[in-house]
């Protein structure tokens, strides 16, 4: 192997983000001041006594949805650009402890956590940096102050999966360098399995939220896209919702590809991160439901996403009374059986597959019209496929009926075949050195 391609296949996901490749979809809940005030964005003017809500929030209700979508985990939205927070922090008043909400004596916070773990769902935070309502932002307190309340939902919500730091920041807010080598420290101490994404080390994010994701996405990329999601100002805005990717550095169309990597010093490993909304609203109102995509949509954004080397993070906003709509509820239902469906009928499913002279081989037991191919590298290899083509077998003749590029952590191939086959052979023809799959699957 050449030294370049050496360098490229030495870059290697940490403990953490090998863990984080098993749980590839999870949901986003936005809740909070916006959801009662009925607005997208607030306007740090509200009070705690707008936080109206006093019957308990439908934790269970929440968790349970989430499980039927086959989602692994749930990242609730703390604190967002408006400074109410969810939790009872001991750093503001402007927080639910001097709101209405179970008289003062609430917290959101432990309550979606407890009902993740009844459920056996991950926990993970959001939490906004630009705070629109704390008279210490853009000072050096504020880092002290975010910094404490990064230590209450870190220390007292159990095990924490992710940490989600939005970028968005409005046009007026003060200009002000967050100290993030300080955040992303003090969670590294407390959560040292947390991923922390978006402005942060572990998880990038894909540049839209319209759920679109690149037709080759790498994981390995230049290091200096981590710092350049530090500064991005466009994430959860209307501007994006086409799916249209931002001319960004960091949110290029390529990112990884060698021509890329040969001009860059560093690289390390970065997977992206899809968010989008199961409707076009991330709060709820009155357009929630009448906007949310059909099954049919979300399986196109789930095999482009977590089938095309991505992690899907969903989007689903309660109502004011802490309730998934029955409308969202369905669409979660659909969309979990849809994704079990998928893979309901293999033909065949080889682990660690033999690799000769550049192929995989997959034998059926009984012929098969093939709808679904599963594909997995071996990411503590690094990502090394960077293009394949596969072929229907039939006895001793072969067909091709798909061409493609990377794999990486999954690669979904839908497929229209005409014909039962008698198996599948995978040919890599393009490669950072030896490849290693993990997996290879074909379904009915």
């Amino acid at each position: 192997m050449e030294k370049e391609l050496e360098r490229y296949v030495g870059v290697l996901p940490s403990e953490r983000q090998k863990e984080h490749a098993k749980h590839p979809f999870y949901v986003f809940i936005h809740f909070g001041m916006n959801t009662m005030q009925v607005r997208e964005w607030g306007t740090g003017t509200e009070d705690p006594a707008d936080f109206t809500l006093k019957t308990p929030v439908d934790a269970t209700g929440w968790a349970k949805a989430v499980k039927a979508a086959g989602a692994s985990g749930i990242i609730l939205t703390c604190k967002h650009h408006d400074g109410f927070c969810l939790f009872p922090s001991a750093y503001t008043q402007h927080c639910i402890k001097n709101s209405p909400y179970r008289g003062g004596k609430g917290d959101i916070v432990k309550e979606v956590s407890d009902a993740c773990r009844q459920y056996g769902l991950k926990f993970g935070v959001y939490l906004s940096p630009w705070d629109m309502t704390d008279k210490r932002y853009g000072t050096p307190a504020y880092n002290d102050y975010f910094c404490n309340q990064l230590t209450e939902l870190l220390s007292n919500y159990g095990e924490i999966f992710e940490v989600w730091f939005d970028g968005a920041k409005g046009k007026d807010a003060v200009d002000f360098d967050y100290d993030w080598d300080r955040y992303y420290a003090l969670i590294r101490k407390l959560q040292p399995m947390a991923n922390i994404a978006v402005c942060g080390p572990d998880i990038r994010w894909v540049g839209n939220e319209g759920g679109k994701s690149r037709k080759n996405e790498f994981c390995v990329v230049p290091s200096s896209l981590s710092v350049a999601e530090r500064v991005s100002a466009a994430s959860q805005s209307e501007a994006d919702a086409t799916g249209k990717m931002k001319k960004l550095t960091s949110t290029d169309e390529d990112l990884g590809s060698r021509s890329v990597l040969k001009n860059a010093k560093d690289l390390i490993w970065y997977p992206a991160e899809v968010d989008v909304s199961i409707s076009r609203t991330w709060f709820y109102n009155k357009n929630t439901d009448k906007t949310i995509k059909s099954t049919r949509e979300l399986m196109h954004i789930y095999n482009t996403s977590v089938g095309g080397n991505c992690y899907l993070l969903l989007n689903v906003p309660p109502d004011r009374q802490g309730r998934f709509s029955e409308k969202e509820v369905r669409a979660l239902e659909r969309f979990g059986a849809a994704i079990r469906a998928q893979t309901a009928k293999p033909a065949a499913e080889k682990k660690n597959p033999k690799l000769k002279e550049m192929c995989y081989t997959l034998r059926f037991k009984k012929p098969c019209r093939v709808k679904t191919v599963v594909l997995k590298e071996d990411i503590s290899k690094s990502q090394r496929v960077e293009a394949f083509e596969l072929y229907a077998l039939y006895g001793d003749r072969r067909v091709r009926i798909c061409t493609s590029g990377v794999i990486g952590m999954q690669k979904n191939c839908r497929l229209h075949m005409f014909r039962k086959a008698d198996g599948l052979l995978l040919k890599v023809t393009e490669s950072r050195g030896e490849p290693y799959l993990s997996f290879f699957g074909a379904y009915c």
